[in-house]
């Protein structure tokens, strides 16, 4: 196997060896993905001032995300399905950043359960991302099993009320399982490797719901779930009413607008991460990176701003950084390198956005991450 260097070769690879429906959830936006690809391509647009004549040794990037100790300011994504990547991904994802010293966090919608990544990471502390539904005792019952399994954070989505129309998942008959359609498979036939993972695992379902609600013992479709149970009437009194029955830290994720971030600083939350869901939901909304800076200005001295949504190096990480961040997600990253190689993928992944930060941050004059500000940016190529 050729040398693993950058993100983009985990892509490809997963890209080989996962089934069809399964990239393309992950590898896809809303309607015309016009945001999916912003997300990247504004990053990219944002130029770093090179220093010279610096010392450059005793370099950290470690910092704290919500009062955690972290390795680097970045956590992975919840991101759903990811146990449809890769056999008990959830699982290795959540082993690698136990590894790599950073948060994990574990989708509603993640096919290994709680219970099975507390137990798959001898109960290390992880994150646990939260959809509100319309059955609240469901609710309860999902923030006192994340409770029992000693989750250190509460991640609440607020921009998944209503789901996007994603046009590959409708032509795909996205499922988790699979369908066993004549596509889908002739395609399974050319991915060997997934299909025996498959096999030698029990977790094929939405280990968070099935079993767990009441006369739902198989749910095939993603999309039919949320539709019937995802509540479109959520309002920040719910936010109040999880953050008291939680009782712990609190993020709020989906901000993209600098009132909605005042209200989510009122409601008492302790960050708001800036994101448009990945490009999956209101194709046409602004950049991750663009939204950030105005946030910032909004919110910033009262709570954390932390940010998803295009990350696919270490310089990413650097420029939310530089313009106030304290703490970055990664979600298809970690996706592209567990479907490429399982855990060691994920690290992989790890490694190369560490690594890409720790030497562009010392390119740019700085050796410890928390001095990083907007002077390591050239004016005018970032959002002010």
């Amino acid at each position: 196997m050729p040398a693993i260097t950058h993100i983009e070769d985990l892509r490809v690879l997963a890209q080989k060896r996962v089934p069809r429906m399964f990239y393309d959830y992950a590898d896809s936006g809303s309607w015309t993905e016009s945001t999916y690809r912003a997300n990247e391509a504004d990053f990219n647009r944002i130029l770093l001032r090179q220093r010279v004549a610096v010392n450059m040794e005793n370099r950290s990037t470690r910092t704290t995300m919500v009062g955690q100790e972290v390795a680097m300011p970045v956590a992975i994504a919840p991101t759903g399905l990811t146990g449809m990547q890769h056999a008990d991904g959830e699982i290795l994802a959540a082993r690698a950043a136990k590894k790599m010293g950073i948060p994990f966090t574990l989708s509603t919608m993640s096919i290994c359960s709680i219970e099975d990544v507390a137990k798959g990471t001898d109960n290390h502390p992880f994150w646990f991302q939260l959809y509100v539904m319309r059955d609240r005792a469901f609710i309860e019952a999902l923030i006192d099993r994340a409770k029992a399994a000693g989750c250190s954070a509460l991640v609440l989505t607020l921009d998944l009320q209503i789901l996007g129309q994603r046009h590959k998942d409708i032509k795909n008959g996205l499922t988790a399982p699979p369908k066993l359609t004549i596509p889908n498979i002739l395609n399974l036939m050319t991915k060997p490797r997934w299909c025996l993972g498959m096999l030698g695992t029990p977790r094929r379902h939405f280990g968070n719901i099935v079993g767990h609600v009441k006369g739902v013992e198989n749910m095939g479709s993603l999309s039919e779930w949320t539709a019937k149970q995802f509540d479109p009437a959520l309002s920040w009194n719910d936010v109040e009413w999880i953050k008291k029955r939680w009782g712990g830290k609190l993020i709020l994720k989906g901000v993209q607008d600098p009132e909605d971030a005042i209200l989510a600083a009122d409601s008492g939350a302790d960050a708001v991460i800036v994101s448009n869901h990945g490009g999956r939901q209101l194709d046409g909304a602004p950049s991750s990176i663009s939204a950030l800076p105005a946030i910032v200005d909004a919110v910033g001295r009262r709570m954390e701003v932390h940010m998803d949504g295009g990350i696919r190096s270490g310089q990413h990480v650097l420029k939310a950084v530089a313009l106030g961040a304290k703490g970055t997600y990664i979600g298809r990253a970690m996706l592209y390198g567990l479907g490429a190689m399982g855990q060691p993928g994920v690290e992989r992944a790890l490694e190369i956005i560490r690594n890409e930060l720790d030497l562009s941050m010392a390119f740019c004059g700085r050796t410890n991450i928390r001095d990083v500000d907007h002077g390591i940016l050239l004016p005018g190529t970032y959002p002010a």
